[in-house]
């Protein structure tokens, strides 16, 4: 098997400019919604319609989903470790901006979409329970005739030290969710987490339940993106807010050329020498530059019943943070 693969990696990194593109039931769960039939519709619009994008493959919607789902199910494993390869460990940077964005307080209900290994489940409760920290500590230095027990009873209890806040990390993919919970027990992440397997066009909660909405680097694999954005309206509760963590486009010529480069010659690379999968890595930087721009993807925010959406660019526009709120 080694010089087929041998073969297809040198075959790769021959081709040069040619493949550089441009533009590159638990409490609040719910059993799945019936879909309603489609209309009646010429055939030849049925068969557009059900048809959809795999990277650059043009494929059935009903096979898109399979083929998704086989990509993340291979590159478990190793996603975290190519994360850090693949953006020089900036996603790192990218993950805390969201937060420093959200802000969220005490007592804040997160849900976290494809969030399968943890990393802004992780990076909520820490954020949270910084908060929770400091308001005590006010609280303590106010109340200075407490005894040291029930000082001490404070910070003892888990609960109470993430201000009553939760997060709920829903993934599609059983093997992402399988790495994130062993993630959560070697960091020892226990109060204020669950995990639900479930799908981002079809979530498994009720309506009004969240106070946030969170999805990074995840909507760009959704079949149908419009479905997954009005299920985040109808999960969130009035005044709760979406945010999205995404690949976007890339406006200046010189990184946008550079950055071509090292997706298509670069990372695929990494994919097979790390991970021995250069086709996962090969899909995941074509459904980059398939994805929306950023304000294409403001427009469909928009639709779903968002209001106030904003974007923000992060470095140079490699990446974008899209904000909005369900009023």
């Amino acid at each position: 098997m080694a010089a087929p693969r041998s073969w297809a990696l040198w075959s790769f990194c021959c081709r040069g400019w040619s493949r550089v593109l441009p533009g590159c039931r638990l409490p609040g769960l719910r059993s799945s919604r019936p879909r309603g039939p489609l209309g009646a519709r010429p055939l030849s619009q049925e068969k557009r319609a059900t048809e959809t994008h795999f990277g650059f493959e043009t494929v059935s919607e009903e096979e898109k989903g399979g083929k998704v789902y086989q990509v993340f199910e291979s590159v478990a494993r190793k996603y975290d470790v190519m994360n850090d390869m693949m953006s020089l460990g900036i996603h790192r940077v990218w993950k805390d901006l969201l937060l420093w964005k959200m802000r969220p307080f005490p007592g804040t209900q997160l849900l976290d979409v494809a969030g399968g290994t943890g990393d802004i489940a992780f990076r909520f409760l820490n954020y949270v329970q910084a908060q929770h920290q400091r308001k005590e500590k006010r609280q303590l230095r106010a109340q200075q005739n407490l005894s040291w027990e029930e000082i001490a009873k404070k910070y003892q209890n888990e609960e109470d030290s993430l201000g009553g806040s939760h997060v709920m990390v829903c993934d599609i993919n059983k093997e992402m969710l399988k790495i994130g919970k062993q993630k959560a027990r070697a960091q020892g992440y226990k109060a204020g987490l669950a995990w639900i397997l479930g799908d981002a066009e079809e979530l498994p909660f009720d309506d009004d339940k969240f106070d946030v909405y969170t999805i990074a680097f995840g909507i760009r694999n959704v079949t149908h993106i419009d479905r997954a954005l009005q299920e985040a309206h109808r999960v969130l509760k009035p005044g709760g807010r979406f945010l999205c963590l995404e690949f976007s486009q890339v406006n200046n010529p010189l990184v946008s050329r550079l950055y071509d480069v090292y997706s298509f010659q670069v990372i695929p690379v990494l994919g097979e020498v790390i991970a021995g999968d250069w086709k996962s890595y090969q899909y995941l930087v074509e459904s980059i530059r398939q994805f929306p721009s950023q304000e294409e993807f403001k427009e469909m925010i928009e639709d779903a019943g968002f209001q106030k959406v904003t974007y923000e660019n992060l470095t140079s526009g490699i990446v974008a943070i899209h904000s909005g709120f369900k009023l």
